[in-house]
């Protein structure tokens, strides 16, 4: 917390520490790369359809990772995808954020004894937010990007 936080009292005078004004910025507009491989990409379409359209709460796809802020796992990776995975994680600019979306994301899912299918993808980077289901509902989706959201917020900023 600053020193100056709430010290004034008047009211075209604001005061808040830069990590709170840096959190809040990221965390409403939080720019993402969807990477789909499975039927959780599905319910990821759904959300992202006009019906829940996340772009309203501030939340936009692009579709190059040097220009997002998180990356939304949802499917099963394979052994031989993981090496992908992990070279679109470090493509991406700090801070960066992922985000699991389903059993196979998690866990590998009805598939976690096979020899090809990576038992979560933390295995591979790190995850932030887990959202569970079998797909995870819409709704699921979005209360997990709200815990996100809470994680941001909670950060503390190095300037180096």
């Amino acid at each position: 917390m600053g020193y100056l936080e709430g010290k004034f009292k008047k009211p075209n005078i604001i005061t808040l520490s830069y990590d709170k004004l840096m959190n809040a910025a990221r965390s409403r507009s939080l720019w993402y790369l969807t990477f789909g491989v499975a039927c959780c990409a599905i319910e990821f379409m759904a959300a992202a359809a006009s019906h829940y359209d996340f772009e309203r709460y501030g939340m936009f796809f692009r579709a190059s990772p040097r220009q997002v802020d998180m990356i939304i796992i949802s499917g099963t990776i394979t052994r031989k995808y993981a090496p992908v995975v992990k070279r679109i994680y470090e493509q991406m600019a700090e801070p960066k954020y992922v985000v699991a979306m389903g059993s196979c994301a998690i866990s590998g899912g009805p598939f976690y004894d096979s020899y090809s299918v990576v038992q979560g993808v933390d295995k591979v980077i790190p995850v932030d937010v887990y959202v569970q289901g079998c797909p995870p509902r819409p709704e699921a989706l979005y209360l997990g990007l709200l815990k996100l959201k809470d994680v941001i917020n909670r950060q503390t900023i190095v300037v180096k």
